[in-house]
């Protein structure tokens, strides 16, 4: 079933606002968990996470962000 573009904007905000926050807090305490690892390995981990969240998320992204750019608007 295909979104339409107000209700992907609305969830790429939701996940925006409420999961990414949630992920971060959840990637904090699973490095957290562990002995601290020297800080090029923490910075690794960081990006590591930081870049992990928005695969399964890319195509709802990259949807909004053709929509607008074509000027499919509906609202």
């Amino acid at each position: 079933m295909a979104l339409s573009l107000k209700a992907r904007k609305r969830l790429s905000i939701l996940v925006l606002l409420v999961g990414l926050p949630i992920y971060i807090i959840l990637a904090v305490g699973i490095v957290a968990m562990f002995d601290r690892p020297p800080m090029w390995l923490e910075l690794g981990l960081y990006i590591v996470l930081g870049f992990l969240w928005m695969l399964p998320l890319r195509k709802l992204f990259l949807g909004v962000a053709r929509a607008e750019q074509e000027g499919d608007d509906e609202g």
